[in-house]
Protein backbone atom coordinates (compact mmCIF):
# COMPACT_ATOMS: atom_id res chain seq x y z
CA UNK A 1 0.00 0.00 0.00
CA UNK A 2 2.89 2.42 0.77
CA UNK A 3 4.90 1.24 -2.30
CA UNK A 4 1.67 2.29 -4.38
CA UNK A 5 0.98 5.53 -2.91
CA UNK A 6 4.82 6.44 -3.20
CA UNK A 7 4.39 5.72 -7.05
CA UNK A 8 0.97 7.61 -7.44
CA UNK A 9 2.50 10.68 -5.49
CA UNK A 10 5.83 10.13 -7.97
CA UNK A 11 3.60 10.13 -10.97
CA UNK A 12 1.80 13.07 -9.63
CA UNK A 13 5.20 15.28 -9.08
CA UNK A 14 6.42 14.13 -12.68
CA UNK A 15 2.75 15.48 -14.18
CA UNK A 16 2.55 18.54 -12.36
CA UNK A 17 4.84 21.86 -13.18
CA UNK A 18 4.90 24.66 -15.84
CA UNK A 19 6.66 22.78 -17.93
CA UNK A 20 4.44 20.21 -18.18
CA UNK A 21 1.48 22.41 -18.62
CA UNK A 22 3.28 24.06 -21.27
CA UNK A 23 3.68 20.34 -22.36
CA UNK A 24 0.52 19.58 -22.47
CA UNK A 25 -1.10 22.29 -24.28
CA UNK A 26 1.40 21.99 -26.85
CA UNK A 27 0.48 18.32 -26.61
CA UNK A 28 -3.05 18.82 -27.07
CA UNK A 29 -2.67 20.73 -30.42
CA UNK A 30 -0.15 18.31 -31.59
CA UNK A 31 -2.77 15.73 -31.51
CA UNK A 32 -5.26 17.19 -33.13
CA UNK A 33 -2.57 18.31 -35.53
CA UNK A 34 -1.90 14.81 -35.88
CA UNK A 35 -6.06 13.40 -36.24
CA UNK A 36 -5.50 16.48 -39.17
CA UNK A 37 -2.48 15.55 -40.57
CA UNK A 38 -3.70 11.72 -41.01
CA UNK A 39 -5.98 12.61 -43.09
CA UNK A 40 -3.90 14.72 -45.25
CA UNK A 41 -1.14 12.02 -45.19
CA UNK A 42 -3.27 9.02 -46.33
CA UNK A 43 -5.37 11.63 -49.11
CA UNK A 44 -1.84 12.35 -50.12
CA UNK A 45 -0.76 9.02 -50.73
CA UNK A 46 -3.80 7.77 -52.61
CA UNK A 47 -3.62 10.65 -55.21
CA UNK A 48 0.19 11.48 -55.54
CA UNK A 49 2.62 9.15 -57.16
CA UNK A 50 6.32 9.27 -55.89
CA UNK A 51 7.20 12.09 -58.31
CA UNK A 52 4.46 13.85 -57.03
CA UNK A 53 5.93 13.14 -53.26
CA UNK A 54 9.45 13.87 -54.24
CA UNK A 55 8.38 17.00 -56.05
CA UNK A 56 6.74 18.11 -52.76
CA UNK A 57 9.57 17.26 -50.19
CA UNK A 58 11.69 19.62 -52.79
CA UNK A 59 9.13 22.72 -51.96
CA UNK A 60 9.59 21.97 -48.42
CA UNK A 61 13.54 20.93 -48.23
CA UNK A 62 13.60 25.11 -49.84
CA UNK A 63 11.05 26.66 -47.27
CA UNK A 64 13.05 25.09 -44.44
CA UNK A 65 16.10 26.51 -45.59
CA UNK A 66 14.83 29.85 -45.90
CA UNK A 67 13.17 29.45 -42.65
CA UNK A 68 16.64 29.48 -41.35
CA UNK A 69 18.20 32.19 -42.72
CA UNK A 70 15.63 34.80 -41.84
CA UNK A 71 16.97 34.25 -38.05
CA UNK A 72 13.62 32.87 -37.29
CA UNK A 73 15.02 31.00 -33.88
CA UNK A 74 18.02 33.36 -33.13
CA UNK A 75 15.50 36.75 -33.13
CA UNK A 76 12.89 34.90 -31.22
CA UNK A 77 15.33 33.00 -28.71
CA UNK A 78 16.56 36.95 -28.37
CA UNK A 79 13.51 38.16 -27.03
CA UNK A 80 12.62 35.38 -25.09
CA UNK A 81 16.05 35.33 -22.91
CA UNK A 82 16.72 39.05 -22.49
CA UNK A 83 16.37 41.16 -19.53
CA UNK A 84 13.27 42.80 -18.69
CA UNK A 85 14.47 45.90 -19.39
CA UNK A 86 16.02 45.48 -22.67
CA UNK A 87 12.85 43.70 -24.01
CA UNK A 88 10.92 46.62 -25.36
CA UNK A 89 14.35 47.74 -27.23
CA UNK A 90 15.19 44.53 -28.39
CA UNK A 91 11.49 43.61 -29.78
CA UNK A 92 11.17 47.01 -31.69
CA UNK A 93 14.76 46.14 -33.73
CA UNK A 94 13.50 43.09 -34.47
CA UNK A 95 10.57 43.89 -35.88
CA UNK A 96 12.66 45.68 -38.85
CA UNK A 97 15.09 43.40 -38.80
CA UNK A 98 12.10 40.40 -39.60
CA UNK A 99 10.92 42.80 -42.36
CA UNK A 100 14.65 43.32 -44.00
CA UNK A 101 15.56 39.54 -43.97
CA UNK A 102 11.96 38.30 -44.88
CA UNK A 103 12.08 40.59 -47.63
CA UNK A 104 15.49 39.60 -48.79
CA UNK A 105 14.92 36.01 -48.97
CA UNK A 106 11.69 36.17 -50.41
CA UNK A 107 13.38 38.22 -53.38
CA UNK A 108 16.60 35.50 -53.15
CA UNK A 109 14.00 32.28 -53.43
CA UNK A 110 11.90 34.13 -56.76
CA UNK A 111 15.45 34.34 -58.09
CA UNK A 112 16.78 31.06 -57.55
CA UNK A 113 13.66 29.33 -58.51
CA UNK A 114 15.10 28.67 -61.57
CA UNK A 115 18.32 27.52 -60.85
CA UNK A 116 16.61 24.87 -58.23
CA UNK A 117 14.32 23.69 -61.14
CA UNK A 118 17.23 23.09 -63.41
CA UNK A 119 19.39 21.22 -60.65
CA UNK A 120 16.49 18.48 -60.49
CA UNK A 121 14.99 19.11 -63.83
CA UNK A 122 11.69 19.44 -63.10
CA UNK A 123 10.86 23.31 -64.59
CA UNK A 124 7.54 22.87 -63.58
CA UNK A 125 8.56 24.00 -59.44
CA UNK A 126 9.53 27.35 -60.67
CA UNK A 127 6.26 29.21 -60.30
CA UNK A 128 5.63 26.80 -57.04
CA UNK A 129 8.63 27.93 -55.02
CA UNK A 130 8.14 31.56 -55.95
CA UNK A 131 4.10 31.18 -54.43
CA UNK A 132 5.46 29.81 -51.66
CA UNK A 133 7.82 32.62 -50.88
CA UNK A 134 4.97 35.14 -50.40
CA UNK A 135 4.20 33.58 -46.93
CA UNK A 136 7.42 35.04 -45.92
CA UNK A 137 5.80 38.60 -46.64
CA UNK A 138 3.51 38.02 -43.93
CA UNK A 139 6.09 36.34 -40.73
CA UNK A 140 7.48 39.80 -39.52
CA UNK A 141 3.67 40.79 -38.85
CA UNK A 142 3.46 38.24 -35.97
CA UNK A 143 6.95 36.71 -35.29
CA UNK A 144 7.89 39.25 -32.24
CA UNK A 145 4.53 38.75 -30.79
CA UNK A 146 4.85 35.31 -30.76
CA UNK A 147 8.20 35.20 -29.07
CA UNK A 148 6.75 37.80 -26.35
CA UNK A 149 4.31 35.06 -25.84
CA UNK A 150 6.46 32.42 -25.25
CA UNK A 151 8.73 34.36 -23.21
CA UNK A 152 5.43 34.84 -20.82
CA UNK A 153 5.38 30.91 -20.62
CA UNK A 154 1.59 31.26 -21.97
CA UNK A 155 2.43 28.46 -25.13
CA UNK A 156 -1.53 27.97 -24.88
CA UNK A 157 -1.48 30.53 -27.50
CA UNK A 158 0.98 28.72 -29.56
CA UNK A 159 -0.71 25.68 -29.06
CA UNK A 160 -3.98 27.27 -30.37
CA UNK A 161 -1.84 28.77 -33.60
CA UNK A 162 -0.45 25.30 -34.02
CA UNK A 163 -4.03 23.67 -33.96
CA UNK A 164 -6.21 26.30 -35.50
CA UNK A 165 -3.76 26.41 -38.60
CA UNK A 166 -3.62 22.81 -38.70
CA UNK A 167 -7.45 22.69 -39.18
CA UNK A 168 -7.10 25.14 -42.00
CA UNK A 169 -4.31 23.96 -43.51
CA UNK A 170 -4.83 20.41 -43.63
CA UNK A 171 -8.43 21.11 -44.62
CA UNK A 172 -7.08 23.26 -48.02
CA UNK A 173 -4.73 20.68 -48.67
CA UNK A 174 -7.04 17.51 -48.54
CA UNK A 175 -10.08 19.25 -50.90
CA UNK A 176 -7.23 20.66 -53.30
CA UNK A 177 -5.84 17.33 -53.36
CA UNK A 178 -9.30 15.39 -54.44
CA UNK A 179 -9.39 18.32 -57.05
CA UNK A 180 -6.48 16.99 -58.41
CA UNK A 181 -4.14 19.95 -58.09
CA UNK A 182 -1.00 18.14 -57.14
CA UNK A 183 1.95 20.00 -55.56
CA UNK A 184 -0.41 23.13 -55.99
CA UNK A 185 -2.36 21.64 -52.67
CA UNK A 186 0.45 21.73 -50.78
CA UNK A 187 2.19 25.56 -51.61
CA UNK A 188 -1.61 27.30 -51.59
CA UNK A 189 -2.14 25.57 -48.13
CA UNK A 190 1.04 27.12 -47.05
CA UNK A 191 0.61 30.75 -48.17
CA UNK A 192 -3.67 31.00 -47.28
CA UNK A 193 -3.03 29.38 -43.38
CA UNK A 194 0.15 31.57 -42.19
CA UNK A 195 -2.55 34.68 -41.15
CA UNK A 196 -3.75 32.47 -38.94
CA UNK A 197 -0.61 33.29 -36.43
CA UNK A 198 -1.12 36.87 -37.58
CA UNK A 199 -4.99 36.74 -35.96
CA UNK A 200 -4.42 35.07 -33.19
CA UNK A 201 -1.00 36.52 -31.58
CA UNK A 202 -2.63 40.07 -32.34
CA UNK A 203 -5.42 39.13 -30.56
CA UNK A 204 -3.66 37.60 -27.65
CA UNK A 205 -0.92 40.14 -27.61
CA UNK A 206 -1.29 43.92 -26.87
CA UNK A 207 2.26 44.77 -28.51
CA UNK A 208 2.74 46.76 -31.54
CA UNK A 209 4.88 47.22 -34.44
CA UNK A 210 6.61 50.87 -33.76
CA UNK A 211 5.78 53.33 -35.77
CA UNK A 212 9.57 54.99 -36.67
CA UNK A 213 12.25 52.58 -38.01
CA UNK A 214 15.01 52.22 -35.90
CA UNK A 215 17.74 49.54 -35.18
CA UNK A 216 19.08 49.79 -31.97
CA UNK A 217 21.40 47.35 -30.61
CA UNK A 218 20.68 45.11 -34.25
CA UNK A 219 24.65 43.90 -33.93
CA UNK A 220 23.44 42.16 -30.58
CA UNK A 221 21.19 40.22 -32.00
CA UNK A 222 22.60 39.34 -35.12
CA UNK A 223 25.73 38.13 -33.05
CA UNK A 224 23.26 35.61 -31.37
CA UNK A 225 21.01 34.95 -34.00
CA UNK A 226 24.24 34.37 -36.05
CA UNK A 227 25.59 31.23 -33.90
CA UNK A 228 22.01 29.97 -34.00
CA UNK A 229 21.75 30.88 -37.58
CA UNK A 230 24.97 28.64 -38.45
CA UNK A 231 23.41 26.13 -35.94
CA UNK A 232 20.25 26.19 -37.14
CA UNK A 233 21.70 25.99 -40.94
CA UNK A 234 24.11 23.25 -40.49
CA UNK A 235 21.10 20.96 -38.78
CA UNK A 236 19.07 21.57 -41.95
CA UNK A 237 21.93 20.82 -44.57
CA UNK A 238 22.49 17.51 -42.23
CA UNK A 239 18.64 16.91 -42.07
CA UNK A 240 17.62 17.97 -46.23
CA UNK A 241 20.99 17.15 -48.00
CA UNK A 242 19.99 13.04 -48.11
CA UNK A 243 17.03 14.42 -49.71
CA UNK A 244 19.43 16.93 -52.03
CA UNK A 245 21.82 14.07 -52.77
CA UNK A 246 19.05 10.92 -53.51
CA UNK A 247 16.68 13.70 -55.40
CA UNK A 248 19.83 14.47 -57.65
CA UNK A 249 21.45 10.88 -58.09
CA UNK A 250 19.05 8.76 -58.06
CA UNK A 251 16.01 10.98 -59.42
CA UNK A 252 12.75 12.38 -58.06
CA UNK A 253 10.49 9.35 -57.68
CA UNK A 254 13.38 6.95 -55.50
CA UNK A 255 13.18 11.06 -53.71
CA UNK A 256 9.55 10.73 -53.28
CA UNK A 257 9.31 7.04 -52.05
CA UNK A 258 12.48 8.36 -49.62
CA UNK A 259 10.48 11.28 -48.15
CA UNK A 260 7.34 9.36 -47.98
CA UNK A 261 8.96 6.90 -45.21
CA UNK A 262 10.11 10.03 -43.42
CA UNK A 263 7.32 11.72 -43.78
CA UNK A 264 4.99 8.98 -42.76
CA UNK A 265 7.30 7.35 -40.41
CA UNK A 266 8.53 10.55 -38.46
CA UNK A 267 5.80 12.14 -38.53
CA UNK A 268 4.14 11.39 -35.52
CA UNK A 269 7.44 11.12 -33.29
CA UNK A 270 8.53 14.24 -34.63
CA UNK A 271 5.77 16.10 -33.30
CA UNK A 272 6.07 14.68 -30.01
CA UNK A 273 9.47 15.33 -29.42
CA UNK A 274 8.99 19.30 -30.97
CA UNK A 275 6.22 19.32 -28.28
CA UNK A 276 8.68 19.26 -26.02
CA UNK A 277 11.32 21.05 -27.50
CA UNK A 278 9.16 24.42 -27.51
CA UNK A 279 8.32 24.37 -24.01
CA UNK A 280 11.83 23.40 -23.07
CA UNK A 281 14.06 26.52 -23.95
CA UNK A 282 11.99 29.04 -21.95
CA UNK A 283 11.76 26.26 -18.95
CA UNK A 284 15.37 26.60 -18.77
CA UNK A 285 16.30 29.96 -19.24
CA UNK A 286 14.06 30.90 -16.09
CA UNK A 287 16.64 29.24 -14.07
CA UNK A 288 19.71 29.57 -16.13
CA UNK A 289 21.30 31.30 -13.20
CA UNK A 290 20.86 28.82 -10.67
CA UNK A 291 23.20 25.67 -11.86
CA UNK A 292 20.99 23.64 -9.35
CA UNK A 293 17.61 24.34 -10.39
CA UNK A 294 19.28 24.19 -14.03
CA UNK A 295 20.72 21.06 -13.63
CA UNK A 296 17.57 19.70 -11.82
CA UNK A 297 14.95 20.82 -14.89
CA UNK A 298 16.90 19.80 -17.18
CA UNK A 299 17.48 16.14 -16.13
CA UNK A 300 13.68 16.14 -15.00
CA UNK A 301 12.67 17.12 -18.68
CA UNK A 302 14.95 14.89 -20.29
CA UNK A 303 13.48 12.02 -18.47
CA UNK A 304 10.15 12.65 -18.92
CA UNK A 305 10.89 13.28 -22.91
CA UNK A 306 12.06 9.88 -23.15
CA UNK A 307 9.70 8.05 -21.01
CA UNK A 308 6.86 8.92 -23.21
CA UNK A 309 8.93 9.25 -26.55
CA UNK A 310 10.83 6.09 -26.64
CA UNK A 311 8.12 3.52 -26.34
CA UNK A 312 6.25 5.35 -29.03
CA UNK A 313 8.92 5.19 -31.33
CA UNK A 314 9.22 1.21 -31.13
CA UNK A 315 5.36 0.78 -30.84
CA UNK A 316 5.13 2.92 -34.42
CA UNK A 317 8.41 1.19 -36.10
CA UNK A 318 6.70 -2.02 -34.86
CA UNK A 319 3.41 -1.65 -36.40
CA UNK A 320 4.62 -0.16 -39.47
CA UNK A 321 4.84 -3.02 -41.82
CA UNK A 322 0.68 -3.56 -40.85
CA UNK A 323 -0.49 0.24 -41.04
CA UNK A 324 1.33 1.27 -44.07
CA UNK A 325 -0.35 -1.30 -47.00
CA UNK A 326 -3.53 -0.80 -45.30
CA UNK A 327 -3.23 2.92 -44.44
CA UNK A 328 -1.61 4.48 -47.32
CA UNK A 329 -2.07 1.65 -50.19
CA UNK A 330 0.10 -1.27 -51.24
CA UNK A 331 2.22 1.52 -53.70
CA UNK A 332 3.85 1.89 -50.80
CA UNK A 333 5.16 -0.87 -49.29
CA UNK A 334 8.81 -0.65 -50.90
CA UNK A 335 8.76 2.02 -48.61
CA UNK A 336 8.31 0.01 -45.06
CA UNK A 337 11.88 -1.05 -44.63
CA UNK A 338 12.93 2.49 -44.97
CA UNK A 339 10.22 3.92 -42.67
CA UNK A 340 11.04 1.51 -40.14
CA UNK A 341 15.10 2.23 -39.67
CA UNK A 342 13.76 6.29 -39.92
CA UNK A 343 11.12 5.86 -37.88
CA UNK A 344 14.37 4.06 -34.91
CA UNK A 345 16.87 6.83 -35.71
CA UNK A 346 14.53 9.50 -33.88
CA UNK A 347 15.45 7.40 -30.40
CA UNK A 348 18.45 10.04 -30.14
CA UNK A 349 16.91 13.23 -31.01
CA UNK A 350 15.12 13.94 -27.56
CA UNK A 351 18.54 14.05 -25.64
CA UNK A 352 20.41 15.67 -29.08
CA UNK A 353 17.57 18.95 -28.81
CA UNK A 354 17.15 18.76 -24.91
CA UNK A 355 21.07 19.34 -24.86
CA UNK A 356 20.22 22.40 -27.83
CA UNK A 357 18.70 23.73 -25.58
CA UNK A 358 20.82 23.68 -22.66
CA UNK A 359 23.49 25.69 -24.37
CA UNK A 360 21.54 28.12 -25.32
CA UNK A 361 19.89 28.64 -22.13
CA UNK A 362 23.11 29.53 -20.55
CA UNK A 363 25.34 31.59 -23.25
CA UNK A 364 27.01 28.92 -25.44
CA UNK A 365 25.47 28.56 -28.87
CA UNK A 366 29.33 28.21 -30.08
CA UNK A 367 30.01 25.10 -28.75
CA UNK A 368 26.80 23.83 -30.77
CA UNK A 369 27.70 25.36 -33.97
CA UNK A 370 31.35 24.30 -33.37
CA UNK A 371 29.70 20.36 -32.97
CA UNK A 372 26.94 21.05 -35.85
CA UNK A 373 30.02 21.89 -38.33
CA UNK A 374 31.77 18.64 -37.82
CA UNK A 375 28.49 16.63 -38.09
CA UNK A 376 27.30 18.18 -41.05
CA UNK A 377 30.96 17.60 -42.63
CA UNK A 378 31.21 13.84 -41.74
CA UNK A 379 27.82 12.72 -42.59
CA UNK A 380 27.51 14.58 -45.99
CA UNK A 381 30.39 12.98 -46.81
CA UNK A 382 29.23 9.30 -46.20
CA UNK A 383 25.91 10.36 -47.47
CA UNK A 384 27.74 11.16 -50.87
CA UNK A 385 29.54 7.69 -50.33
CA UNK A 386 26.49 5.43 -49.56
CA UNK A 387 23.99 6.60 -51.82
CA UNK A 388 25.47 4.19 -55.01
CA UNK A 389 23.54 1.82 -52.62
CA UNK A 390 20.29 3.29 -52.98
CA UNK A 391 17.84 4.95 -51.07
CA UNK A 392 18.21 1.89 -48.28
CA UNK A 393 21.78 2.01 -47.44
CA UNK A 394 21.34 5.97 -46.98
CA UNK A 395 18.65 5.33 -44.51
CA UNK A 396 20.68 2.80 -42.27
CA UNK A 397 23.54 5.86 -42.44
CA UNK A 398 20.92 7.94 -40.91
CA UNK A 399 20.38 5.53 -38.17
CA UNK A 400 24.12 4.46 -37.59
CA UNK A 401 25.04 8.16 -37.53
CA UNK A 402 22.50 9.19 -34.72
CA UNK A 403 23.01 6.34 -32.63
CA UNK A 404 26.91 6.88 -32.21
CA UNK A 405 27.59 10.43 -32.58
CA UNK A 406 24.53 11.81 -29.83
CA UNK A 407 25.43 9.88 -27.32
CA UNK A 408 29.00 10.76 -27.20
CA UNK A 409 28.41 14.05 -27.74
CA UNK A 410 25.58 14.52 -25.44
CA UNK A 411 27.36 13.22 -22.47
CA UNK A 412 30.36 15.27 -23.15
CA UNK A 413 28.54 18.85 -23.10
CA UNK A 414 26.54 18.02 -20.17
CA UNK A 415 29.42 17.30 -18.00
CA UNK A 416 31.12 20.36 -19.75
CA UNK A 417 28.50 22.73 -19.09
CA UNK A 418 26.82 21.70 -15.62
CA UNK A 419 30.88 21.43 -14.45
CA UNK A 420 31.69 25.37 -15.49
CA UNK A 421 29.02 26.64 -13.88
CA UNK A 422 29.53 24.76 -10.09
Amino acid sequence: MLNKKLTTNKLKQILSGQYIRNVGWLGGAELVNRVFRLGTTVTLARMFSPEDYGLMAIIYTVFEFANVLMLRGGIGAQIIQAPEQDVKAICNTSYWLNWILCGSIFIIQCLASSSIAKFYGKEQLVLPICVAAVTYLMFPLYMVHLAIIERENRLKITALCNASQSFVSNTITVILALLGMGIWSIVWAMVLTTPVWIIITWKNHNWRPPKYFSLEGWRKIVSFGGNLLGIELLYKIRGNIDYLIIGRFLGVEALGIYYFAFNAGLGISMNVINTFNSALFPYLCEVRDNTTLLRERFFSSVKKICIIVFPLIILQSSLAPFYVPIIFGQKWTSAIPILVIICLSALPIPIDNAVYHLLNSVGKPHISLYWSIIKTLIFSTLALFVVKWGILAVAILVLTFQIVTVPLYSVWAIKYILKQRE
